[in-house]
Order: C-alpha cells, then structure tokens, then sequence
C-alpha cells in the first residue's frame, strides 16, 4: 500500500511539472505575441526604404488632396538613448504646374525641464534635415519617400522635442509647418 500512494504521489509531481511548464511556455509566448502587436514598426528606420515608400503611397491613396504625409502618422516618434530612428515623409504637387521642392526640418520647441540646447536639438538629426532640387510634375509625388534620421547619444538627456518640417516650392512657402515630436526616453 505504501507503494501505491507513492506511486501515485510521483505521477502527481510529474503531471504537475509538466503543466506548470506548458503553462510558462503559453505564458511567454504570449507575452511575445502581444509585445508584436503593439510593438509594431513605430518608426521609418525599422522599415527598408521600399517598405516606407510603400507607405506613404498607401497614405497617399487614402486622401487624394493630402499636400504631404508622414510616417508614422501620428508624428510622434519615441526613440531610447543609444538608438537610432527616423520619420519618412513625401510630396504631391496638387498645383497646375511643375514645382522644384525643398524641404527643412528645424527645432521649434523644447520641452521645459529638457537638458538640451536647440542646436544640441539640431544635431540629433544625423541624415535628411534639408534638401532641395526635387522636381515633381502637376499631380505627382516624390518616387521616393524622404527619411529623416536622429541618432540619440547616451548622454542625452530625457526629452520632448517638437520639429517643424517646412516644405517650399519654387522658393515659395508649400505647406505650412507640419510638427514632429521627439520623445527621448
């Protein structure tokens, strides 16, 4: 009789083990799935350059009469010290005419309490603060989308930044400031 409870008693620690287990290996996973979910690509630079132009023209589709779009929509990027991270935006020429664009992307606000100077701002932007020369037809759009990547040093301080994105045409005022947000966490 002795041996049947102990029997017993071991195929109860087994059973036991392998539940618990089974049950941490659907935990993790879980935990995973939702991590990818709601991770998801919250930047430019976690997209390659086909990826990004693919959404912009996707952006595009959505509203014919949109001037300029941003990704992520929401421009609001938040990137951890030591990282890098990008926004991508493009151009369509809703005029009648032919324009040769130019863009700008320049500190408008710091937040208080931020350890940064505006031009310590500015130089978190490491590839695609400014260009020009970008010829688009009458209801066209850039081939391309633009990224515009920040580079954020250890050092850096924990921040909000706003940007504005200023875009011409033919040396004329195009859209009017579009804000991006920083957030350095």
């Amino acid at each position: 009789m002795i041996k049947k409870s102990s029997k017993g008693a071991m195929e109860m620690s087994v059973g036991t083990i392998v539940t618990i287990v089974l049950l941490v290996s659907v935990l993790v996973l879980g935990l995973i799935l939702i991590k990818n979910i709601f991770g998801g690509a919250t930047s430019a630079v976690d997209l390659t350059n086909q990826q990004l132009t693919d959404q912009i023209n996707q952006l595009f589709s959505q509203d014919t009469s949109t001037q300029v779009v941003i990704y992520p929509q929401t421009g609001q990027l938040q990137i951890s010290k030591g990282n890098e991270g990008a926004f991508g935006f493009s151009i369509r020429n809703t005029d009648t005419v032919q324009h040769t664009f130019s863009y700008n992307v320049s500190v408008i606000q710091i937040a208080n309490g931020c350890q940064m100077s505006a031009s310590q701002a500015q130089n978190l932007i490491i590839l695609g603060g400014s260009g020009s020369n970008y010829v688009i037809p009458s209801g066209s759009s850039l081939n391309q989308a633009i990224p515009v990547r920040f580079s954020i040093p250890n050092s850096a301080s924990l921040c909000d930044i706003r940007y504005g994105l200023n875009i011409d045409a033919d040396g004329q005022q195009y859209v009017s400031t579009i804000p991006l947000d920083l957030q350095i966490t």
